[in-house]
């Protein structure tokens, strides 16, 4: 095997496995990363339904129910969770990945009834009232799935309509009925914001950005190689074929041979200052023989 295959099978090693290496630990990080910035996307967009339900509750639906309108047909326009869900269907157009719901465990509406899993985050947030938040993952039937929940809180514009049927606007009772959504206590936790994101989402990003890593150490890993090629080659190769040439043809008896020239003062120019020498004594020791 000649010196630069050999030089290239090194060069491969370490590159190939520091760059694996590299790989793989940045891979974790851009998991991590990845999760996070699908997790802070998720937070703002929480806070954004937040915003939309305390705008909702404290300047839009006090308007709106004093509208005569309001008095035979329910607005729906007049529930906080309305409003943030709606906005969140609209955001969706462009971030379809995410969901929100306002689940609760006993609603007015029943398409806002907490799921097993959804129940379990709120008695969660319940036993842990001093954290408002919570943060996890859950297996579903297209796989793992992160989320994000905020707990919704019984305050006294809530009882006005939760607290027991009579209290009720007669609009809401006849469109819900007076089954369902009554009994909540002032300061408890009866719902929760939640925004749920598949992991798929997370792992994609990290993937795009591994892959582009991965190609930018290949060819990063491709030119340091053809560039190392091309300096072992011009300072080491090179000069050593003209010494290894030169010392073929002394040993087949040439004697007018011009010395080779030294230039620098590494291991190379070291050698090929040797030969000159070398080949300086030999002839040297020839024409003594020849006068002898």
């Amino acid at each position: 095997m000649k010196l630069l295959a050999k030089f290239n099978l090194i060069l491969i090693l370490v590159i190939g496995g520091g760059g694996f290496l590299i790989s793989q630990l940045a891979y974790n990080f851009l998991i991590g990363n990845a999760r996070r910035e699908v997790m802070a996307q998720a937070q703002l967009m929480l806070e954004s339904a937040s915003a939309v339900r305390d705008y909702t509750q404290t300047d839009l639906s006090p308007l709106l129910q004093q509208n005569p309108r309001h008095k035979v047909h329910f607005l729906a326009e007049t529930v906080p969770a309305f409003a943030a869900t709606t906005t969140f269907a609209k955001l969706r157009t462009n971030y379809p990945d995410y969901t929100y719901k306002e689940a609760t465990l006993n609603p007015t509406n029943p398409e806002d009834r907490a799921g097993d899993w959804e129940a379990d985050v709120i008695r969660q947030l319940r036993d842990h009232p001093e954290d408002p938040k919570k943060t996890g993952e859950r297996p579903t039937a297209d796989g793992p799935s992160i989320y994000i929940a905020k707990a919704i809180v019984a305050k006294p514009a809530c009882l006005e309509c939760h607290s027991v049927p009579s209290a009720a606007p007669k609009a809401m009772l006849i469109v819900y009925g007076s089954n369902n959504g009554f009994g909540w206590k002032p300061n408890e936790i009866v719902a929760a914001q939640i925004i749920s994101v598949p992991l798929s989402v997370p792992v994609k990003i990290a993937n795009d950005a591994w892959h582009n890593l991965l190609a930018i150490l290949i060819g990063t890993g491709i030119a340091v190689i053809l560039a190392l090629d091309l300096g072992v080659f011009w300072f080491v190769i090179h000069p050593l074929r003209l010494v290894s040439a030169t010392a073929d043809q002394v040993s087949k008896g040439e004697r007018n041979i011009a010395p080779l020239p030294v230039k620098g003062k590494d291991e190379i120019a070291s050698v090929t200052a040797s030969f000159n020498r070398m080949q300086l004594s030999l002839i040297k020791a020839l024409k003594m023989l020849d006068e002898s």
